[in-house]
């Protein structure tokens, strides 16, 4: 039998750096305890929303203890961390990504009743976190969840860029936008983000579920703990520290899956670095009927095509909240022979990226990655691996290797 590839693990591993870098228990609990004492001289509510939603709460109690009085945490389903139910005052919704539907709606109007029930003698804490637009909504007068959801599906399916869905999804709220924050009527408020947006905008985040509120001032102290850019430069200390040259895209990717997958395979090959990264978000147009996947799967699986042959090259595309699309995958791990693998199934890898079924392909040929809900939601997370396997396992057999650099 032959041994396993050490590329594959050393790419898991560089992911899984990129991950600690950003989860949110320790970013939360880091920025809290680094803040001056005075705030934390009055007792806290704390509101948790998005994908990261469990673990930001876990962090504000490692910083804040007893001081915490109640949390509300709206999550995806299956995002849940089981410390969270035996915490006093806790109060749990699993609610609906990446489309919304009813529990969606009956979140949205419980964290109103949550802002207007706030205590004077209270200090309010805000922990948002991407998945938060589809997660929790409280609708215009007029406006009915089928609106909603039609807006959602037909972004998804058109593959609109974030930024643009959510504001469209904010024009029919009566919590994002701001609005949220201008209905605590000026009062002093924390909140801090897990962006999984381009520029990191608390306006954008969540649909700009605690973002400014528009041209009134208000007294919400804002602060983004985490960002696809701390992924990113932990990815490269970590590839670094093996004595590997890694090379950084200057900007966060976008736009269109398949333009993209030929930019990364063409600088995969080209440049000679042994490790690139790219950090963002790509759209798919899908079809009527997709079958099962996500946008880095079927990145996956288009970059495959593109390096079949090309026996040092593989490349790992992955969300940094352990989901892709609408499927329990985090991403995929593809190699040269991604694609002989598929012809020795009899699986066709052009129909498979017409129909939108990339996850059907990679789990054929065992290039899925699953890691479960992280605790963390920056974007996506694409690693190339420039680097044959006997040099790999010399780096097994040497991990105390010269300190490399970033090109």
């Amino acid at each position: 039998m032959n041994s396993p590839d050490p590329r594959r693990q050393l790419l898991l591993e560089l992911f899984r750096a990129g991950l600690a870098r950003v989860d949110g228990r320790n970013c939360v609990r880091n920025a809290l305890n680094a803040e001056p004492a005075s705030h934390t001289a009055r007792p806290v509510w704390v509101a948790a929303i998005g994908k990261a939603a469990s673990s930001m709460a876990l962090g504000a109690h490692d910083a804040l203890g007893t001081a915490i009085e109640r949390t509300l945490i709206i999550t995806k389903d299956g995002h849940v961390l089981p410390q969270l139910a035996a915490m006093p005052g806790s109060e749990i919704y699993e609610s609906a990504h990446p489309v919304p539907d009813e529990r969606s709606l009956a979140a949205g109007a419980r964290l109103l009743r949550w802002v207007d029930d706030l205590p004077e003698f209270v200090d309010p804490l805000f922990l948002v976190s991407g998945g938060a637009s589809s997660l929790v909504e409280v609708l215009e007068p007029g406006i009915c969840l089928a609106d909603l959801e039609r807006i959602t599906s037909q972004g998804l399916a058109e593959g609109i860029a974030i930024g643009e869905l959510n504001a469209r999804r904010a024009r029919l709220s009566l919590i994002k936008g701001g609005r949220l924050a201008a209905r605590l009527n000026g009062r002093i408020a924390r909140a801090l983000f897990i962006s999984d947006v381009p520029g990191d905008d608390p306006a954008v985040i969540g649909s700009g579920l605690l973002g400014p509120a528009g041209v009134t001032p208000d007294r919400i102290e804002r602060k983004v703990v985490a960002s696809i850019d701390h992924a990113i430069d932990s990815v490269a200390a970590a590839a670094m520290e093996l004595g590997l040259e890694v090379g950084l895209s200057a900007r966060r990717f976008d736009g269109d899956v398949m333009r993209l997958a030929v930019r990364f395979a063409h600088e995969l090959h080209l440049n000679t670095s042994e490790v690139r990264v790219w950090g963002g978000e790509s759209t798919v147009q899908l079809p009527e009927h997709p079958g099962r996947g996500g946008r880095n799967q079927h990145l996956g699986l288009a970059v495959a095509r593109l390096i079949a042959g090309h026996s040092d090259l593989l490349l790992l595309a992955a969300g940094t909240d352990g989901t892709d699309g609408s499927t329990d995958d985090a991403g995929a791990l593809i190699d040269a022979e991604t694609c002989a693998r598929l012809a020795l199934v009899e699986i066709d890898a052009d129909s498979c990226l017409q129909r939108a079924d990339s996850g059907a392909a990679l789990a054929a040929t065992g290039d899925l990655i699953h890691t479960g809900p992280t605790g963390t939601n920056v974007g996506d997370l694409v690693i190339g691996l420039k680097l044959s396997a006997d040099a790999a396992r010399a780096l097994q057999d040497n991990p105390d290797g010269p300190r490399s650099r970033v090109v």
